[in-house]
């Protein structure tokens, strides 16, 4: 009777003083994050506070995955960080569709950090539901991992398929329209928008760990920097063309980790090396296209001057 009413009894892969400090943590950041960005946001310092704070939000997450790589050993910890680079990555797309959001409904700057900042926090409770149901039913009902891996292949397709990662965005968040007087319909929109976009991460990371506790800690520690990062990138969005072709990429590899893993155990450094090389590879492809269509359209100006 008294080891189930410890502290230290397990639940979801970790015991309870595991999920009340990661909690804990993660209000902290929350409330630190809300202090940090509550500067007026044309201000330069303000840039900088936030590329600071993303930078720090990864520093914290890699140490947590040291801290996993000793309490639980080096196999969950590179878990955790695939799972982390997974749904950081995805996330970027969870950026287009909130820079859409904030266009079709006209706010400004200093509203777009209230509406983010209950955006995350509700994320985090839609996104714990979402997991555990996730795990549930991959547990108890072993052909749901085909419909897992077979959704992450459309969601594939369907950036792929596009010109561009807004291409993927559905057409009602184009048409949204402004509303006097309220946030509500803006952050219900971010809620709703954000948990569409779980289908494709969670599903993701449940491919590389079936873990509970490394599969919601990757989750979250992803997210929380989202609200920063959304700050820090939301003027150089556009020049990740190839970003789709990446994340297409990215899910196909998953979704074949998934279906193949009856037949094919593949090692997650080895995961976690292909992830690696995909971003990579999408990041320089970006950065080398890009400058040469600004080299090109500065020539063609000077032309017709």
């Amino acid at each position: 009777m008294q080891a189930s009413c410890s502290i230290n009894h397990m639940i979801g892969g970790a015991s309870w003083a595991w999920w009340i400090g990661f909690h804990a943590a993660v209000v902290a950041l929350l409330a630190v994050d809300a202090l940090l960005t509550s500067r007026k946001p044309e201000t330069r310092l303000n840039q900088k506070l936030a590329w600071a704070w993303t930078t720090l939000l990864v520093l914290g997450a890699a140490i947590f995955a040291g801290w996993i790589a000793l309490e639980k050993g080096h196999e969950q910890a590179l878990q955790f960080v695939a799972g982390y680079a997974i749904e950081a990555s995805l996330s970027i797309d969870n950026l287009f569709v909130f820079l859409v959001i904030f266009q079709g409904f006209r706010i400004g700057p200093r509203q777009q950090r209230r509406v983010l900042t209950w955006g995350v926090a509700g994320a985090i409770v839609l996104r714990a539901a979402f997991i555990t149901l996730g795990v549930m039913l991959l547990h108890r009902l072993h052909w749901v991992t085909w419909i897992f891996g077979l959704f992450l292949l459309f969601a594939a397709w369907r950036l792929v398929r596009g010109e561009s990662t807004k291409d993927a965005i559905p057409e009602w968040i184009r048409r949204l329209q402004p509303v006097k007087g309220s946030l509500l319909p803006v952050i219900l929109a971010v809620e709703v928008t954000d948990l569409l976009f779980a289908t494709d991460s969670i599903p993701a990371v449940l491919a590389i760990s079936r873990d509970p506790f490394i599969v919601y800690t990757s989750n979250i520690a992803a997210i929380l920097g989202l609200r920063s990062l959304y700050f820090v990138l939301a003027g150089l969005l556009n020049r990740l063309r190839y970003l789709h072709y990446g994340l297409g990429a990215l899910l196909a590899f998953v979704a074949f980790k998934m279906l193949a893993a009856p037949w094919l155990e593949i090692p997650i450094a080895i995961s976690l090396a292909i992830l690696g090389a995909i971003l990579v590879v999408c990041a320089v492809v970006s950065a080398v296209k890009g400058k040469d269509q600004e080299t090109g359209f500065k020539d063609q100006k000077d032309a017709s001057a």
